[in-house]
């Protein structure tokens, strides 16, 4: 879906639903002991756990996101760190969007929090009543400790920045238009519309830009020679009523990526582990979703920022994580030998991506061409079906089974990639 064009919208039908505090809200959803207390949600709870998302609580104490457990629970003795359950947040995100769906048809996830609904085509609605609706359903339907804010405009850009500038009012509401915009806009500073960052601004400030109120009224040319290219033009779309943010993309690949810390790469089991632990994902994103896959990639960055890329298409459709695995170390073993190079694996090693693309939906494939393909497909979908009803430790195979702790799914604000059209199903 793309909805992108250069026609100027004149009513205010995109609605920005935004999340709030989503991680730590989910959690004060679920333990009600957490609810009123300053929560911080971390991929760990070790010493030096980084925390990735805070309650409003803990938001008014100033503590900030990206700071090390240690630091909060110095500024804080009685911060609550609460470990991250991706898959709980996927859950509630998954329910929000169903009830989004049952609004609009043109409903597009932007990441874990945050999604766009679209009512241009739908004329005979008003979108204010909607967005006071849609608040109520997710207390209602969802969880009532889980609030949102909601912005609307004529496109989905100032639909956002609507829902930004709206968690400051009462009602979490917020609605820009032709005739309000300007009022919006003149209190801002540059470095608060989303996706200007500190280095963008001082560009602006030095071509005598000083406020998003001068940004939307200089012309696209002088913003194109600021931008140098083709963003400029974007930017006087997005502050006069163009759309250009309403894009759903084909569901075209995967990937599982980790950061690993210097304490663990000293562990080249570790790293084994971890790398095994990928392609498992992976393998369990395409049985979810009847995928094989006919190319794949693998990245390891290093600490002295170098990095190691490879990337191969395979003639038969993947899916299952061992036959990754073996492809990829088959790869890097002849690369070893023909370059006669210290091991790809190695103690250096900070970041580990293993991607697939070139997906081939297992419902099309011609089964007599693959010797018990059918078969295959089937036990790996009753093996994963019973790890999460029962839990990933319940039925393990011999390739699961290391002397290390099980690496723990980690989920990030960015982006819903894990996630497409087939999970959102009521």
């Amino acid at each position: 879906m793309n909805q992108n064009s250069v026609v100027i919208k004149k009513d205010s039908r995109v609605l920005f639903v935004d999340m709030d505090s989503f991680f730590a809200r989910c959690e004060q959803q679920v333990n009600y002991w957490l609810r009123n207390r300053p929560v911080g949600v971390c991929v760990y709870t070790g010493k030096y756990g980084c925390v990735i998302s805070l309650s409003k609580e803990a938001k008014a104490l100033g503590i900030r996101a990206g700071t090390r457990l240690n630091d909060v629970m110095a500024i804080c003795p009685e911060f609550i760190p609460v470990e991250s359950n991706p898959a709980r947040y996927r859950a509630y995100h998954t329910k929000i969007i169903n009830i989004l769906q049952e609004y609009a048809l043109d409903v597009v996830p932007k990441s874990i929090d945050e999604a766009i609904i679209n009512l241009s085509n739908q004329k005979d609605t008003d979108p204010l009543t909607i967005a006071k609706q849609i608040k109520k359903d997710i207390l209602e339907r969802v969880g009532d400790w889980l609030t949102c804010s909601i912005g609307i405009a004529p496109n989905a850009f100032l639909a956002k920045l609507a829902s930004v500038r709206g968690k400051k009012l009462p009602e979490g509401l917020l609605m820009i238009t032709h005739e309000n915009i300007d009022e919006v806009l003149r209190p801002l500073k540059l470095g608060d519309l989303p996706g200007i960052g500190g280095n963008m601004s001082y560009r602006l400030e030095r071509a005598g830009i000083m406020t998003p109120l001068d940004m939307r009224h200089a012309g696209p040319h002088k913003l194109k020679a600021i931008f140098k290219g083709i963003e400029g033009i974007f930017w006087h779309y997005r502050l006069n009523f163009i759309e250009t943010n309403i894009v759903s993309h084909e569901y075209r690949g995967m990937q599982a990526m980790r950061q690993i810390s210097a304490e663990k790469r000293q562990n080249i089991a570790y790293i084994d582990q971890l790398f095994m632990t990928l392609c498992l994902t992976l393998e369990k994103r395409m049985v979810k979703h009847k995928f094989r896959c006919k190319a794949i990639g693998f990245t390891a960055r290093y600490a002295d920022d170098t990095r190691w890329d490879d990337a191969f298409t395979t003639t038969t459709p993947v899916q299952d994580a061992i036959s990754m695995m073996n492809m990829i170390k088959l790869r890097i073993e002849k690369f070893q030998q023909m370059m006669n190079c210290s091991p790809i694996f190695n103690n250096e090693i900070t970041q580990m991506r293993v991607s697939v693309t070139n997906f081939v939906d297992s419902g099309s494939m011609i089964y007599s061409l693959f010797e018990d393909i059918d078969k295959k497909e089937t036990v790996f979908k009753t093996m994963h079906d019973i790890k999460s009803r029962f839990g990933s430790d319940k039925l393990i195979r011999a390739v699961e089974m290391t002397d290390g702790q099980v690496i723990k799914d980690v989920i990030g604000f960015g982006s819903v990639k894990d996630l497409s059209e087939l999970d959102y199903k009521t």
